[in-house]
């Protein structure tokens, strides 16, 4: 049971990282670089309905047991990758990633839950602290996996070699990115199998605890508008405002939501914790750290592909250092809370996240492969430090009988800042894009970037071709160098909140704990 449960959270972990090996490639299939504003709800749709299931399936698990509930979690996160793999259009995709989303944010409270009541003691520490290893084995595994799937599982010519060339089979199995979405289907499939030929046995009672449904619509409505408005910043005005009506209704039905959470007696998410400081500091590192985290991932995988023109063998290089890294932050981090506070581990994780940030903003299409790889390392080194003290200094701050609240709001923080750094990347990105495809329509203004020697030649010619593609890469360079600044800046103001946690008392007391924060991430 506990090897099933440790599948669920190990597919978690491999979609995080190896869609965003994928993304250049469906991009390029589905919208292109020129309709980032659409293409990136790809990622932002999936962490909408990540946070908005987490702290639902806490409380469901509670109400209604666990084994179903794990395999209701595998079943529908199956369910969304095979959509998402089978997906014609963008708006498909966009579709299947909410499904997947919502699988995905129910199985990791589920499974931490349930490995809790599979053991008790010091066995339980050490099943909790297998959910988070396999989590983070996933994040290494997703990068690697991305690549080969994208080199090897081009089946174009295999069908082709049977008079196969077009058709439901083709539109199915190519191109090979469907197959980053096809290959967890059998396992959440597998998992869920064992878990229901198992659960005979797991004596779970349900509880009482209820689901505070309307809550989690609001707030989900309101995050959705403003990640809405804050993508559309720098497009074109239509004949609709929406970047005003996404703002209104983001205030309102956020309004609605706290209003709601502070009356309820089990609210989606319990504001009423944020009164402490301590709390209130750890989660606030969380949301920061998870901006800095998806602005490296998601322009780390832009830069391979706009900037150095490189694919998923680079891709999985880069951001595999970057979560084999994290998994080593994390693992020392627990050892670090023995002997400092958690204040001391989190800026110490900080200043290195900070350091690798702005060494890949120096990066271009010139520098050579090992500065990106060390320094997203680096940043991934960092990040990992602060998860056991962001999570330990919550869940002591909250109490015991607040454990499963606390830790849902730290998680759902960090998804909703991972999700607001992508609609900033998105809506800075896709403005400078938008002024590089110019060079391609615009003879006046390619006459202006190109060199003097290659001035009102034609388009088709290779050296013009060459002298655009070497500017675009600068460009890109450029801008992503400059969202890479941000986040630095971004996590130093971290430091903040991080000094906040410094009443925390994180320490080797709270042993059995520490390990259950470290499955939450």
């Amino acid at each position: 049971m506990l090897a099933a449960l440790c599948l669920g959270v190990l597919l978690v972990g491999v979609e995080l990282f190896i869609t965003a090996v994928a993304l250049p490639e469906i991009f390029f299939d589905l919208s292109g670089w020129t309709e980032l504003r659409r293409a990136s709800w790809i990622i932002t749709a999936y962490l909408v309905a990540y946070i908005a299931a987490m702290p639902l399936a806490g409380r469901a698990a509670d109400r209604f047991g666990l084994p179903n509930l794990m395999i209701l979690a595998l079943l529908v996160f199956g369910v969304g990758s095979l959509v998402c793999g089978a997906a014609g259009s963008l708006e498909m995709l966009v579709f299947g990633r909410v499904i997947q989303g919502a699988g995905a944010g129910a199985i990791l409270p589920v499974a931490t839950a349930g490995a809790s009541h599979l053991y008790g003691g010091h066995a339980r520490s050490r099943a909790l602290g297998l959910i988070g290893a396999a989590t983070f084995l996933g994040m290494a595994i997703g990068p690697v996996l991305g690549a080969l799937i994208l080199e090897y599982l081009d089946l174009r010519d295999a069908l082709a070699s049977i008079d196969i060339w077009a058709g439901p089979a083709v539109d199915l199995l190519t191109p090979a990115w469907r197959w980053v979405f096809y290959v967890t289907v059998p396992l959440a499939g597998l998992a869920a199998i064992y878990i229901w030929a198992a659960s005979p046995g797991w004596d779970v009672k349900p509880g009482s605890s209820r689901m505070d449904a309307v809550g989690a619509v609001l707030f989900s409505v309101a995050l959705t508008s403003a990640l809405l408005a804050v993508t559309l910043i720098g497009d074109e005005p239509g004949d609709l405002p929406v970047i005003p009506i996404a703002t209104v209704v983001a205030v309102v039905t956020g309004v609605l939501a706290i209003r709601r959470m502070l009356r309820v007696p089990e609210p989606f998410l319990d504001l009423r914790l944020f009164a402490d400081k301590v709390f209130s500091g750890a989660v606030l590192v969380s949301l920061l750290t998870g901006y800095a985290l998806a602005t490296a991932i998601v322009g780390m995988a832009a830069f391979i592909d706009r900037v150095r023109f490189a694919g998923p063998d680079e891709q999985a290089v880069v951001l595999g250092s970057m979560a084999l890294f994290m998994a080593i932050g994390a693992f020392a981090s627990g050892f670090m809370m023995r002997r400092f506070d958690a204040t001391a581990v989190t800026l110490a994780g900080l200043a290195a996240s900070v350091a690798g940030l702005l060494w890949l903003s120096t990066t271009r299409i010139d520098t050579e492969l090992w500065i990106p790889v060390v320094s997203l390392a680096l940043f991934g080194l960092g990040f990992g430090l602060t998860v056991t003290p962001r999570s330990m200094a919550a869940v002591e701050s909250a109490g015991r009988d607040a454990f499963g609240a606390a830790s849902a709001a730290v998680t759902v923080a960090r998804m909703a800042g991972m999700a607001i750094g992508m609609a900033v990347l998105t809506a800075f990105g896709t403005t400078r894009i938008d002024q590089t495809t110019r060079a391609l329509d615009d003879q006046a203004y390619r006459d202006a970037i190109l060199p003097p020697e290659l001035v009102g030649q034609p388009l088709g010619d290779p050296l013009v071709l060459d002298a655009i593609e070497r500017w675009a890469s600068a460009e890109a360079a450029e801008v992503l160098g400059a969202l890479f600044v941000v986040a630095a800046i971004v996590l130093v103001v971290a430091a903040v909140p991080a000094w906040l946690m410094r009443e925390g008392h994180a320490g080797s007391g709270a042993a059995d704990d520490g390990e259950e924060v470290v499955a939450g991430f």
